[in-house]
C-alpha cells in the first residue's frame, strides 16, 4: 500500500492540518508525521479507501479513515467522525508518550 497522494491527502479535510498545530510533531513530507525523529503517522490510499497509521509504541495501527472500523470497535463513522476519533487518538498517544 503506498502513501497517500496528493489528491487522497486533499480528501482528508482539516486532519493533517490539525497535526501541523500539535507542538510535538514535525511534518517531514506532507500528510508523514514524525515524533523525536520517529515515524509517528502517515496515510495511505489503495482502492478500499484512505488509511492513517499512527504509532502506538513500537508498532503502527492502521485506522480506515472513511468508516473507521478499527477504531474503537464498529463506529460505522462518517469522515468528520472518523477525522474525530484519529485527532483525538494522535492527542491521546502524543500526551501519553511525553
Amino acid at each position: 500500500m503506498k502513501h497517500a497522494d496528493a489528491a487522497a491527502l486533499d480528501r482528508l479535510e482539516n486532519l493533517p492540518s490539525e497535526n501541523r498545530r500539535l507542538p510535538w510533531l514535525s511534518e517531514r513530507a506532507r500528510g508523514v508525521f514524525a515524533r523525536r525523529a520517529k515515524a509517528f503517522l502517515h496515510f495511505h490510499g489503495d482502492p478500499r479507501g484512505l488509511f492513517a497509521d499512527l504509532r502506538r509504541g513500537e508498532r503502527f495501527r492502521r485506522f480506515k479513515y472513511f468508516d473507521c472500523f478499527d477504531c474503537f470497535g464498529r463506529l460505522g463513522a462518517s469522515a468528520a467522525a472518523a477525522r474525530r476519533v484519529i485527532g483525538a487518538t494522535v492527542r491521546a498517544e502524543l500526551n501519553a508518550s511525553r
